[in-house]
């Protein structure tokens, strides 16, 4: 008797967000016979093989920052995130030696394995994630694996986008973000709301400076009172009685942040990609690569677990 196949689903990984948070959070650093640590790999795999067994993807991307601050967001905001920059650097981030080094052995595992990597030369892994999601906006549904709320701008419950949110849960328990969820914690009705919101209250996390004066909260309330930041700038713009004294002055002075922030806040739906299948491999895709990692970092654990999730034989 045949097995009913499975309902189309994409999964589209913040790649960097999960590594970083095996990293941090898998403890044991259990280097492998050379000396190198291998922490964030296997916890890496791990991650893939929880969420592929917990959602039963048909489709996954792990999305690349092929440029983790890019110059067209750096020139619109040029404090854009530079508090993690090397010091002296141009374009380093800061990083502990111990997970850069397993950074080049990740990706290879996960390619052998036949999982695509999807990068774009200037562009972060967020853009990657924003153009998969307008290429296969309501095709199938997605759900966007991150750790980062600016991603939560994507939520979308007409073409059943969600965003499996991981850094207050971890993997195993992730959160799944719906629109309900962003008017509940946030008071937005939806993905572009919260992305207006983000923009007016800033986030020093990425060096955006907000609107003086605007705090989650208000921010919330002026774009439910005015529907959109464009109109809310409109009632700035025409003297709208209702806006006064300090609000107002702390408006018209962030005119000019206004101006740009959408370029940097607003994940791109246009970044160029390859034409690669996203469909989860039948078979590992470079045996003697795959086999060569496995020995060389003692791998075999978590490879032969997430090769059981993705129901592929060694």
């Amino acid at each position: 008797m045949s097995q009913t196949p499975a309902a189309p689903r994409l999964l589209l990984l913040d790649t960097a967000s999960l590594y970083f948070r095996a990293f941090f959070g898998v403890k044991d650093q259990r280097p492998a016979p050379d000396g190198t640590p291998t922490n964030a790999v296997r916890g890496l795999l791990d991650m893939i093989a929880t969420l592929t067994t917990r959602f039963s993807p048909t489709h996954l991307a792990c999305c690349w920052d092929d440029d983790w601050r890019p110059q067209f967001r750096v020139d619109a905001i040029a404090s854009y995130k530079a508090h993690r920059l090397v010091q002296g650097s141009q374009d380093k981030e800061e990083a502990p030696p111990e997970l850069e080094v397993q950074v080049p052995i990740l990706r290879q595992t996960v390619e052998a394995i036949g999982l695509p990597v999807l990068g774009s030369p200037g562009y972060e892994a967020d853009d990657v994630i924003g153009t998969l999601t307008a290429t296969h906006h309501g095709r199938l549904p997605i759900g966007v694996v991150t750790g980062d709320r600016d991603l939560f701008q994507l939520v979308d419950d007409a073409a059943d986008v969600s965003v499996i949110y991981t850094a207050k849960t971890g993997v195993r328990d992730a959160e799944i973000i719906r629109e309900v969820d962003l008017q509940a914690r946030y008071g937005v009705p939806n993905g572009l709301a919260y992305a207006e919101m983000s923009m007016l209250r800033g986030d020093t996390s990425d060096g955006l400076p907000g609107v003086k004066g605007i705090g989650e909260k208000t921010a919330a309330q002026l774009l439910a009172d005015y529907g959109s930041l464009a109109a809310l700038r409109a009632a700035v713009d025409s003297g709208d009685p209702r806006l006064k004294g300090a609000r107002r002055a702390n408006l018209e002075a962030g005119t000019a942040y206004l101006d740009v922030a959408p370029r940097v806040v607003l994940v791109a739906q246009d970044a160029p990609l390859p034409d690669v299948p996203l469909t989860l491999p039948r078979k590992v895709a470079d045996p003697e690569t795959l086999h060569r990692l496995i020995e060389s970092y003692d791998l075999g654990s978590p490879v032969s677990r997430l090769l059981t999730a993705l129901d592929i034989r060694p």
